[in-house]
This record gives C-alpha cells, structure tokens and sequence, in this order.
C-alpha cells in the first residue's frame, strides 16, 4: 500500500475543522446547586469547569441569557482547606520546589495571609487588601517572554487584573521568575506582588485548575465566600465575572460535556487507536494550549507514566502528523523529547509539566481517546 494511501488510513473524521474536546450546556431550570451538581452529573459530564478566559467567553456564547447561573465551584472554608495557585492558567503550584523565606507562610498574629509577597527573590505571605508594587508578564511564545515591574501600588486582586488587561497575568511559577532574573530585569527591590494566592474553592469535577474570575471582592470573601455563600454562579450580564451565593438558592445553571476519556488500559499506540476509533472517536489531538491544559489534567488519573497521543512520525514522508488531520502546529515537546525516528508515536508525561516524548510504538501506555 502507497504511504499516502496509510497515512489516509490513520487520519481520522475531525479532517478541516476543529473538534471542541468539551462543550458547555445552559441549564434554564432554576435548581439548587446540588440539585444542578446531580442534574449535570446524570446527563451531562458535570457542573461547568472553567480553565482560563477562553472557556470563559465560551460559557457566555453558551447562552443568551441575562441570567447568573451556577458553575462547578465550590468552598470549603477552613485553614485546612487553603490551597496555593499561580494565577497564570496552566502553571501548577508545587510544594516542593518553594522559595518561602525561614517561618513563611505563617498568617501572622492570625490574620488570613493569603496572596505572596517577593523580597529579593524570597516568599512571605500577605493580607491581600494591602498595597504593593508588583510584577506582571508578558507571551506565551520563548521569544516574546518579558517581565514589567509596575511601581504603582495596588492590592493584589488589582495588581492581577491590571496584568490582565495590559499583559499577560502576574508573574506566576518558577521558570517565569528565573527568566526574569535571567533577563536583567530588576527583581532586586522589596515586597512586590508575585502570581501566588490560596483559597478554599474546588471543582465539582475535581480538577485542579487554579483560574478564578471574581468580581471585585475582599480578600477574605475571595478565600473562602461570605458566611455560608459558598457555591460560585457566573453573573452573565457582567462579562460572566463570578460571585457567589447560599448553595440553596435557585438558579439556572451550566453543565460541560468532556469529550476527552483517559482510557486506563496500557495498550501499543495502534492497539491504542484502533480502540479509541471502536469505542469512541479517535486518539486525540492537541492543537493549542487551552487543548493541552484540558488534556493534561485528565492525564494526571493515568495509571501509567506515559499516555499516548494521536500524534505520530511518518517515517518515509519525513514528518510528525496527527491522527486527525489536524496540522501540527502547537507543540509541547520536552528538551530533547524527539527525533524524527521510525516506528515513533508522541505520548505525555502523566507529571511533572505534562511534556511531549516520543516513543516506539510497540510500548504499552494507558491512552487518551475523544
């Protein structure tokens, strides 16, 4: 058979256009937000998750309405349930690599520290109201990273939205603060606003996604909600900013549909295929970062190191293609993670920053189908 003839074999039914890997529902019943959680549960995949602001506009095109509906948020209020997030979506927080100074975070004198503060390159938590200057960051893209030091001083719920609005978000993770110091830029001063905050709030779904979209709120209400208010709606008629209510009330409500299934069966990449084309559509592709950081959260739940993509190196025509004829245009390759070598499929990393390796195909990883 002509190599054209495989490669048309392999190549899936999202051929030309994009296949969203989740789609949001508008719910017009007015429920309580368990009673929503169940609704969602029962006929669609859960209560909405959102992950970052292209989600965002999304759930808005999702309706019409005026309404303010629920989402999958949810408080659970009480210093045990804090948790630290960078505020860049898709950058994850890890304990183990922290640059806290000696004692910190420490609440000090018992006042709820929520939000970080960097003094010549060490952490210190900080009530989030008070006032300080800050750093925000700018591109996705290595070639278009920079960092700005405003010396204005805002709170830090301020200091995020104006990295919003005139960068790309406050400074979030290590890579991002080593670049700048790297870079020259000057990080030398004292107490500046960093990306990193903690809260009480989780998904429904229980995804880890650190992304919040509050309206303007104290610190303290942003940490764990106003009393027993601790279920998240998104006001529509407001850009869908967040608040939140007592979970009783009744509201209209979104639900989200996950396309993306972690199969948890270690198979080779082309048992791996022909299983997802069977039972469901394909091995997925990933063709942005919104994609990768939908993708890589399902991976997480993988019982193997690895999990096949359906991206593959065409050995005779000398080029990467995925499964679905999507071109390959976004890539998370790990430093030195491929080659063009026969017989090679792509496969993430369950941990670690979810990066891209190539692998022989005749290796046996659980896989991700849509």
């Amino acid at each position: 058979m002509q190599w054209s003839l495989i490669l048309l074999s392999l190549m899936g039914q999202c051929s030309f256009f994009t296949c969203q890997l989740y789609d949001y529902r508008f719910i017009k019943e007015n429920k309580t937000w368990d009673e929503a959680q169940k609704h969602c549960r029962k006929n669609y995949t859960d209560l909405a998750t959102v992950s970052n602001m292209t989600d965002m506009k999304r759930v808005i095109n999702s309706t019409e309405s005026q309404d303010e509906a629920w989402i999958g948020l949810h408080s659970y209020p009480g210093n045990g349930s804090r948790k630290w997030h960078w505020s860049l979506p898709g950058v994850e927080f890890n304990e183990s690599e922290t640059r806290w100074e000696s004692g910190e975070p420490n609440d000090y004198n018992g006042h709820l520290e929520n939000c970080a503060l960097m003094t010549n390159k060490n952490w210190s938590d900080f009530p989030c109201t008070a006032s300080f200057k800050f750093i925000c960051y700018n591109g996705t893209n290595q070639s278009k990273k920079t960092c700005h030091v405003i010396s204005d001083k805002l709170s830090w719920s301020q200091a995020q939205n104006y990295c919003r609005v005139n960068h790309t978000d406050l400074i979030s993770g290590l890579d991002q603060l080593d670049h700048c110091a790297e870079s020259g830029s000057d990080m030398s001063g004292t107490n500046m606003w960093i990306g990193l905050f903690r809260d009480t709030w989780r998904w429904s779904d229980g995804s880890s996604f650190s992304f919040r979209y509050w309206e303007s709120l104290s610190a303290n209400d942003l940490v764990e909600g106003q009393g027993d208010k601790k279920c998240a709606t998104t006001v529509l008629n407001r850009a869908g900013k967040w608040n939140f209510d007592y979970c009783n009330n009744t509201k209209p409500f979104i639900c989200y549909s996950d396309k993306v299934i972690l199969v948890n069966e270690s198979k080779t990449w082309v048992e791996a295929l022909n299983y997802c084309r069977k039972n469901h559509q394909d091995l997925v592709s990933i063709t942005n970062l919104d994609e990768q950081r939908w993708v890589q959260e399902r991976a997480k739940n993988a019982s193997s190191l690895y999990v096949w993509l359906g991206l593959r190196y065409s050995c005779t025509l000398d080029f990467w293609f995925w499964v679905t004829d999507n071109r390959v245009k976004y890539t998370n390759w790990a430093p030195k993670g491929h080659s063009n070598d026969c017989d090679m499929s792509a496969a993430m990393e369950k941990a670690g920053q979810n990066q891209w390796f190539k692998k022989p195909d005749n290796e046996k990883f659980n896989f991700i189908c849509f």
